[in-house]
């Protein structure tokens, strides 16, 4: 079966072309996910082609996800993920070679703010243990816990958040980053057969927690501003436990909410009292949209989380989560028995790096230097015929007309992408790639030529 599928479609006889028929018959499922490739002798052989060609080709094929080596079994076709728990590592497969791997999601190290003066000493050196930073590091206030009974949250850290919250918040609350937090949240919410409503698309980790619930998941279809108010409504007649949105930068669309869009989706979900909105504002300070959130609207049915760590760096692992105490108090007091709190410690960082004078202008650039890369490939991409909707943010998702070769062409050019079949919910949704745009550093009208490039390839069938 395989020679047969690959001669079909073998139009040629180079590495690129033998690596694009292997691609066509597994996008066209005439070859399924776990087909053993024959040795590569044997390729050469029947496809007369030298075995450098074919190791070529099977570079290619590894590096755009398609293949991989499965132990004993040798080297296999890639078993699509379109559900449950490895969506998201299959979306992310680790792969070597790419100049340029803009499939991370991830913001750039360089335009991370720099860690405050702690004291005197570096956090390399001293591993943020055994020092006493200087009043100067952290506004007088000592980070050394006291107590196992100290307030969760840092009085000062709680007080500034709350100063900066899109509505006053009954309860609020510091996690371990924003995943942490919509864990804690959708595991005391949900239970065992519950339908859930997310964005279609939307982000895959989210998907592989819901799917390890067991929740029914339903998505709404999205525009530019986010969720759909109609397709909303119609989703609710299915009485949703819950409803997980992202108000800004939707991950992986770059799609933020408009005041009256905010306004429009909580006039629906007001005819849902039994349904909880868990917001996830994982762009944070990146964004340049405005604050807005259900929660301004309908507090007790609203839970608001917000992340730190693209802004102010991954392993920061903080996020702030705010909601009403019937929702809250239980979570807490369930986390008691286990981590107890987030470290204070690092609650005295991040508050450090959100009142520091350098670390707000390190931020405001970074938010400043990630819409101009975006505006740049977006432009590219507009002169080359292919326009994107407004978004913001560090990704974008691009529109292709097949996912296996276009992921394909840009590994042949050295460049990462994250398939789009891991952030989409049920069938129909056309094929896309999420690139993370806020990773091209220079070189961006390059970049969106091969961006277009991609988006386009997919070589005809050739006439049996």
């Amino acid at each position: 079966m395989f020679y047969v599928a690959v001669m079909d479609r073998l139009s040629d006889a180079s590495a690129r072309g033998l690596a694009e028929a292997v691609s066509r018959a597994v996008g066209d499922g005439t070859l399924p996910g776990g087909t053993r490739l024959p040795p590569v002798r044997a390729v050469a052989t029947q496809l007369q082609l030298s075995p450098s060609t074919v190791n070529a080709a099977w570079q290619l094929l590894r590096r755009a996800g398609t293949i991989h080596t499965d132990g004993r079994r040798g080297t296999v076709i890639a078993t699509p993920r379109t559900g449950g728990p490895g969506r998201y590592r299959a979306a992310l497969r680790r792969t070597s070679g790419f100049g340029l791997d803009l499939s991370t999601g991830m913001p750039d190290p360089a335009l991370l703010p720099s860690l405050p003066d702690l004291g005197g000493r570096s956090p390399a050196s001293s591993g943020y243990g055994g020092f006493s930073p200087t009043p100067s590091g952290y506004g007088g206030l000592s980070p050394a816990p006291s107590s196992y009974l100290d307030e969760p949250v840092l009085p000062a850290l709680g007080a500034l958040l709350r100063s900066r919250w899109p509505y006053p918040p009954e309860r609020l609350a510091i996690f371990d980053g924003a995943m942490d937090a919509v864990d804690h949240v959708a595991s005391a919410l949900l239970r065992l057969g519950d339908v859930v409503l997310v964005e279609n698309p939307c982000f895959p980790p989210l998907l592989d927690l819901l799917d390890t619930l067991g929740a029914r998941v339903t998505g709404v279809a999205t525009d530019e501003s986010g969720m759909l108010p109609g397709p909303l409504a119609a989703a609710l007649t299915c009485r949703p436990a819950a409803v997980f949105v992202q108000p800004r930068a939707l991950n992986p669309t770059g799609a933020s909410w408009s005041p009256s869009r905010s306004a429009a989706l909580a006039a629906v979900l007001s005819q849902a009292p039994g349904s909880y909105v868990v917001e996830d504002d994982s762009a944070g300070e990146l964004s340049s949209g405005p604050l807005l959130s259900i929660g301004a609207h309908l507090p007790r049915q609203t839970v608001h989380v917000r992340s730190f760590s693209k802004s102010h760096g991954p392993d920061l692992r903080l996020a702030a989560i705010s909601g009403p105490a019937t929702v809250l108090d239980p979570i807490l007091e369930r986390r008691l028995l286990g981590q107890g709190w987030t470290s204070r410690l690092l609650q005295h960082l991040l508050l450090t790096l959100l009142t520091d004078p350098p670390s707000i202008s390190a931020v405001a650039a970074a938010r400043d230097e990630y819409a101009r890369r975006r505006h740049l490939i977006t432009s590219g991409l507009a002169a080359a015929g292919i326009e994107l909707p407004p978004g913001e943010g560090i990704n974008l998702w691009l529109p292709v007309a097949d996912e296996q070769a276009a992921l394909l062409s840009l590994a042949s050019a050295g460049i990462g992408a994250a398939a789009g079949t891991a952030f989409t919910v049920g069938p129909g949704t056309p094929p896309h790639l999420r690139i993370t745009v806020g990773l091209v550093t220079d070189d961006h009208a390059a970049v969106a030529d091969r961006l277009a490039e991609a988006a386009r390839a997919a070589t005809p069938r050739i006439p049996r």
